[in-house]
């Protein structure tokens, strides 16, 4: 009997045991508790982590927008002092060449201004004299431009007011040495057709040799075979 009793408890056909705690159930609810506790710290955790990290997503965009916004702006003030370096650099040489201009405003007055001088100093000989001649040779000048170079100006005048038109040739003459040698020569091949009613100013430029010494200009106004007027300068 014991036998068969042993046996039975032994072999699946045993009997079933049960095994009961013997934690007391106000620590059971205690330690359930403290369970939910924890999961619920866990998940506000997690929430509140999430919650953090979307705000500082939010942030960064509030910040590269911000950004954004900052770049617009520098290039808008970028393109304001482009143009206003262009404009100052335009008006910088608009400056310059007004600058210039003015220059050669001023160099051509100076040069205006001694050419009237010539001029004034030129036709003070316009005033005729007491004489009564025809015509007359007033001013005659020579100025060397180069060594192998002269120039002539010759001012003839009709004294009277009303008289004829004067229709005759002018002739200049240089005299001088050339080589030790006595030397002449004149203006031009053939004798200056003139023409005078007033007062007539004529000027040119005559090529000499540059060992040439010319010591004497003679200007001769003649008409036909006549000489009407002489005027001879020394040099």
């Amino acid at each position: 009997m014991r036998l068969r009793l042993l046996r039975r408890r032994l072999t699946i056909s045993a009997p079933r045991v049960a095994i009961r705690s013997t934690l007391p159930w106000p620590l059971r609810w205690l330690l359930g508790a403290v369970v939910l506790g924890f999961s619920a710290a866990l998940a506000l955790w997690a929430f509140q982590f999430g919650q953090e990290i979307a705000g500082l997503d939010r942030h960064s965009k509030r910040e590269l927008a911000l950004l954004r916004s900052e770049v617009v702006t520098l290039r808008q003030e970028l393109e304001r002092a482009q143009s206003v370096a262009h404009t100052s650099e335009s008006l910088l040489t608009a400056e310059k060449a007004a600058q210039e201009q003015l220059s050669q405003m001023i160099r051509q007055l100076e040069a205006d201004n001694r050419n009237l001088r010539s001029e004034l100093g030129f036709f003070e000989q316009l005033i005729p004299s007491n004489g009564t001649e025809a015509l007359s040779i007033r001013s005659l000048q020579v100025d060397r431009l180069s060594d192998g170079q002269l120039k002539w100006q010759a001012l003839m005048i009709q004294a009277a007011k009303n008289g004829p038109e004067f229709k005759g040739v002018i002739e200049i003459q240089f005299v001088g040495q050339l080589e030790g040698r006595p030397w002449s020569m004149d203006h031009a091949q053939a004798p200056q057709a003139v023409s005078v009613r007033r007062y007539l100013r004529l000027e040119g430029v005559v090529d000499v040799p540059p060992t040439a010494v010319v010591q004497t200009v003679t200007a001769r106004i003649l008409q036909g075979s006549a000489v009407r007027a002489v005027h001879t300068v020394k040099l």
